[in-house]
């Protein structure tokens, strides 16, 4: 079965998987959607034998048509190798009645890793493939993790170059230290004054400014994207999902058929989506219980049907979800709408001319798999305290939101299915709020100080990732105003 790509607002169709990876974003500002979701071809029994690499393999294939066997095996051990910290790439580990998907195990401790360690060999076969004689530029924004997995992907990989714009006061300072410090020659960082949302709104601006293209493409340049708008960072994600049952399912938890409910940290909608394609491809998943922090505009939404980014950004202990545009959520608009363009354009058009606009009834019924759930960040703080006290199992602020939002689910509804919720991050990544979550405050003290206290409370290791750091040289020092974000791509490229 040939699987085509075409831009959710429609002005693009008819595009192999390849092309849509190079592309990244739809010249009409939509994002790239196959044309089916495939099915699984094997039984969730025959899966749960499967390593990581193979389940990738048999998740990617049913999307990726036009990569050849030995092209896709070849970006799926390059991939997923040495740099990840656990043979298995993806553990699940039991604690406190659920099942936690760790998905930081990767070289920058976040479960961007999980595709962004492939992103670079499917963007350099798709270019071979369609024989681009340009050099490529990533250009991306980050609310702190996509930035860093990005650039330790792309680093020094011929015939690319990566741009990461994040928000200047809107990360933890080990993501910071992680950006600015990082190596190869093309790679560039740049603070902006402003937020995650004005990074990622100056970037669309980028990408859909057709007088720059031509100017990129006169000077031997040309655009893609690393954020999960790119569907070849989305299709990674949803192998991890299978797996997670199949581990399941291997190791008894669970019998075969049997439901399960998977609770996801949710900012830029990317993550849990991919849960949402597992289920569709045949993954026996009920409920997608999508937990937000104090930025709760997904949980407003699925409690309304309306999407409302007329609010005030608050900046939390769980930054990668400070974000009131979710940008994938704009997928799930297109399937909700039975895959109509001109309706999901419409409705893209009214989020920026007006801020919000509202779903109708029947699509409000399509979504019904979703549920929204929000935490506070002080629940936020006893989940992380209240897990470790009783388990002993630490977490960091993004998993602790999930965790939060699953026990009081469990507790309203009385649903009682076994839960994954995937842990997309690294404790160490967030020591000092962890720290103050475990009663062990440490805000105060230098965050490599509050890194050892950590490892001596929790007796977990310190990642080499987090190491790497302590002694590393800044070499990227840019910032520039969310207005000038193209003045200083043109600066960076020398343009």
């Amino acid at each position: 079965m040939n699987i085509v790509y075409q831009s959710t607002r429609g002005g693009e169709k008819g595009l192999t998987a390849s092309q849509a990876i190079l592309k990244g974003l739809a010249g009409d500002g939509g994002l790239f959607m196959p044309n089916q979701i495939p099915q699984l071809e094997l039984s969730m029994s025959e899966l749960a034998g499967k390593t990581y690499q193979e389940t990738a393999y048999e998740v990617m294939r049913l999307f990726l048509t036009d990569f050849t066997e030995e092209e896709l095996k070849a970006c799926i051990d390059g991939a997923y190798d040495g740099k990840f910290d656990t043979e298995v790439i993806a553990p699940l580990v039991k604690a406190d009645g659920a099942y936690y998907l760790e998905l930081f195990h990767g070289n920058t401790i976040a479960f961007k890793d999980m595709a962004l360690s492939i992103l670079p060999y499917f963007m350099t076969t798709a270019a071979k493939k369609n024989h681009l004689d340009k050099e490529i530029v990533i250009l991306t924004a980050t609310s702190g993790d996509t930035g860093k997995a990005a650039m330790a992907g792309f680093a020094d990989v011929k015939g690319t170059r990566i741009i990461v714009f994040y928000p200047r006061d809107g990360v933890s300072r080990v993501q910071k230290l992680q950006m600015v410090t990082q190596k190869g020659d093309n790679t560039a960082v740049v603070a902006i004054d402003g937020n995650f949302d004005d990074a990622q709104t100056g970037v669309k601006q980028i990408f859909a400014d057709k007088e720059f293209a031509r100017e990129m493409e006169e000077g031997g340049f040309v655009f893609s994207s690393a954020n999960s708008i790119n569907i070849g960072r989305l299709v990674p994600q949803i192998v991890y999902y299978v797996y997670a049952y199949g581990q399941l399912l291997a190791g008894g938890e669970i019998a075969d058929g049997e439901k399960i409910n998977v609770t996801v940290p949710t900012g830029n909608f990317g993550n849990i989506l991919a849960a949402y394609f597992a289920k569709k491809m045949g993954v026996p998943i009920d409920k997608l219980i999508c937990a937000s922090n104090d930025n709760k505009v997904l949980y407003d939404f699925f409690c309304t049907g309306t999407y409302d980014k007329k609010r005030d950004f608050l900046l939390t202990i769980s930054p990668s979800m400070d974000i009131l545009i979710s940008s994938n959520l704009e997928r799930l608009i297109y399937l909700s709408t039975g895959c109509d363009p001109e309706e999901t354009a419409g409705l893209m058009a009214e989020l920026a001319e007006k801020g919000e606009y509202t779903v109708t009834d029947e699509m409000k019924a399509q979504m019904a798999d979703f549920l929204g759930g929000f935490a506070t960040q002080q629940e936020d703080l006893d989940a992380i305290r209240q897990v470790f006290q009783d388990t002993g199992y630490v977490m960091d602020t993004h998993t602790g939101v999930a965790s939060a939002v699953y026990r009081k689910y469990k507790t309203e509804s009385g649903d009682e299915k076994k839960t994954v919720i995937a842990s997309t991050a690294s404790p160490y990544k967030f020591a000092g709020s962890v720290m103050e979550a475990i009663g062990e405050g440490a805000l105060l003290e230098d965050e490599f100080e509050v890194i050892e206290r950590l490892r001596r409370v929790s007796g977990v290791s310190v990642p080499q990732a987090v190491e790497e750091i302590r002694t590393a040289p800044v070499r990227h020092t840019r910032v520039c105003s969310r207005a000038d974000m193209k003045k200083t791509v043109k600066e960076i490229l020398g343009l």
